[in-house]
This record gives structure tokens, sequence and C-alpha cells, in this order.
């Protein structure tokens, strides 16, 4: 068995798999979501100590299997350094105490293998990979070097969600926020522009949909009469202010016209994905994939071309530890262990071999 933690942004979270069959053993996460929601974001700071209290925790309480345990696999890159950091300490110390090797597993090559959690990866493969962190097109070779196709230049599709829900005044992490709510509003109410429509560019970019956003936030709000304080403070504001009021309607509208353009975004580049390349399977991993317009949408895009789609379970869409297991089960076979185990908070994916 394989031990593994997972711990690049603000959930701590251990698994345990079975090598020879991938079956999982034992899993536990740590959701750090309420205490990071009212901030309306992810604090480093904060998401550092949590994980610092959770993980000794978490991983004492899979004590029972340790000795059937092989190796400690733990995420090293990309991710927060401040949380990656707690996560790397606790697998030294148990690899060390239980005189185990390391191995060190790529966040984005985990989201890659929740695709198969239950079986042998399937090569080639086009992927879609969307986050809070991340946007970006993968091309994987029959030997499993990875391409970066596209990617965003600016804001993540998360990352995108997340902002414009603070502008209406949604909670965090705002996903779930923005999708929930515009299931009540016209997606046709706000007619804002496609980013980078008719360009050739194999690219992402949500800066300019989210500034949309903010714009159709502020025109509401000042046509509105605000208070006397509100319009001292105020005056000068290029921002949305909680002393301003939009109705609950106005907020559905502008979220379901915000979501149909950020989705129909992820569609318009990956046509031109598709049309330069010949796959026979496309997975879609990242926690944004738990999207439900963005899956039919791409559902229609696939069979239009024919293509198996794949898509991670929902309940392993974001970052778990389940997927740097099977990840690092891979490496495992491969004897693809850790000598010096570093950090490393902005890797790349580019020319990376997956098995």
């Amino acid at each position: 068995m394989i031990l593994a933690i997972e711990s690049s942004c603000d959930d701590s979270s251990v698994a345990i798999m079975k090598a020879s069959d991938f079956s999982l053993i034992h899993y536990e996460k740590i959701s750090q979501e309420k205490e990071h929601a009212k901030y309306g974001g992810v604090v480093p700071e904060l998401a550092a100590r949590l994980h610092t209290a959770a993980l000794p925790k978490v991983i004492l309480r899979a004590k029972e299997h340790f000795k059937a345990l092989k190796a400690i696999a733990v995420t090293n890159e990309p991710g927060l350094s401040v949380s990656l950091l707690p996560g790397i300490v606790a697998a030294k110390a148990l690899a060390t105490a239980l005189n185990l090797p390391l191995i060190s597993v790529n966040h984005l090559v985990g989201h890659i293998y929740s695709l198969f959690l239950e079986g042998p990866i399937k090569l080639p493969l086009g992927v879609l990979l969307v986050s809070g962190g991340h946007t970006m097109i993968l091309g994987i070779s029959k030997t499993g070097v990875i391409s970066v196709l596209g990617a965003t230049s600016d804001d993540s599709f998360g990352e995108s969600f997340d902002k414009s829900a603070k502008m209406l005044g949604l909670g965090y992490p705002g996903g779930p926020q923005i999708q929930n709510l515009a299931l009540k509003g016209d997606d046709r109410a706000y007619d804002f522009s496609l980013p980078l429509k008719g360009t050739k560019r194999l690219e992402y970019s949500f800066s300019g949909l989210k500034n949309q956003v903010r714009l159709a936030c502020l025109e509401l709000e000042n046509s509105r009469i605000p208070s006397e304080n509100s319009r001292i403070s105020n005056k000068n504001s290029r921002i949305p202010s909680e002393n301003f009021r939009i109705s609950s309607h106005q907020k559905a509208n502008i979220a379901a016209s915000f979501e149909r353009v950020a989705c129909l975004h992820i569609i318009d580049r990956l046509k031109l994905a598709f049309s330069s390349q010949k796959w026979a399977r496309f997975g879609v991993v990242g926690g944004a994939s738990a999207n439900l317009r963005l899956r039919s949408m791409l559902e229609s895009l696939c069979a239009s071309y024919d293509c198996e789609l794949l898509f991670a379970p929902l309940e392993y869409c974001s970052d778990n530890a389940v997927m740097i297991a099977r990840a690092a089960v891979a490496k495992y076979h491969n004897k693809d262990f850790c000598q010096n185990l570093e950090m490393h908070p902005r890797s790349s994916l580019e020319n990376l071999k997956i098995i």
C-alpha cells in the first residue's frame, strides 16, 4: 500500500491505495472552505496553519495500515509554497519513522490520474484542466509525454467564478454559488462579449469577462440611491460596494450571463484544439470541471467529433489525496522514488512524462 498526502492549497487530505489493484483502503479530507469564506478566498498563511494542525491528526487516523505501507507519496509541485511545505514535512517525517521511500507527485499529474482511479491509464489522451489555479489544454502522447497546447494568459476559469461571486456578494467558493444562482437567471440578460472571439491563438483569457461583470454591478449600483455614508465612502470607488444593493433577480441574471459566456469561451478555444488534434478520447479534470453547464457543453462537443469523453468522479474533481495516491502507484511500479524531495511551487507540465 502507498500512503499519499495532498496539501497544495486549502485541503488537507490523506489516502492509502493498494498498488496491485488500485483499491482505496483509506481516505480522509479536511476542507478549509469555512475558514477562508469570510475572506472571500484562500489566505495562504491561514491555510498553512490549518494544514500544520490537521495533517498529523489525519495521518494518525490511518495508523492501523502503517505496517502494510511500501512508500509515502506527497504533492511537491505546483501550489502555494506555505501549503506544500506542511505536507512535505509530514511525508518526510513519516517516511523516516517507517523507513520507507518517498514518492514526489505533481499536483496536476494527479488530476490527470483522477480519470483512471480504478484502472490503468489509457493513452494517447487530450485533457482539459480547469481549476481555481489553472486552465489549460494538454496533449498526452502514447508514451506519456505531456504537451501544453494552450493555457490562460491571466485568470483561470475557476478563479473568474470566485472573483465574480465576490463582486456579486456571494459566498466562497464561487463556482457552486454562481452555478446555483445562474439557474434562477436569464443567461441572455447581459450580452457579455466572448473573450478572444475570432482569434486563432490557442489560449484563454478571463480577465476581460470578469471586468464586464464588475461594470454590470457598478452600473446597477449607480442607478440606485445610496445612503449618505456610502455616498461619501464610495464617491471615487471603481469596485462594487456592499453599501449598495443589487436585487437577487439582477444578481441571478449577471451570474447566468457570466456562466454562459465563460463556458462558451472554454468550448470556443477547444474547437481550435480539436481542429488540429485527432483524439479518440478526451478527459476533463480539476475542481471547476464539476460545473454542470460546462459538462453538458463538453458532451456535445466531443459527440460532434466522435470522441470518448472522460470525467473524474465528482467527489474527486477537487483537490484530494486519492488522485495523488493513484499517480504515486504508477511511479511506484516504475521504481521512481525521490532521493532528495524538494518543493517546486511554480513547476511546469511541459514535456513532463507521467508514466
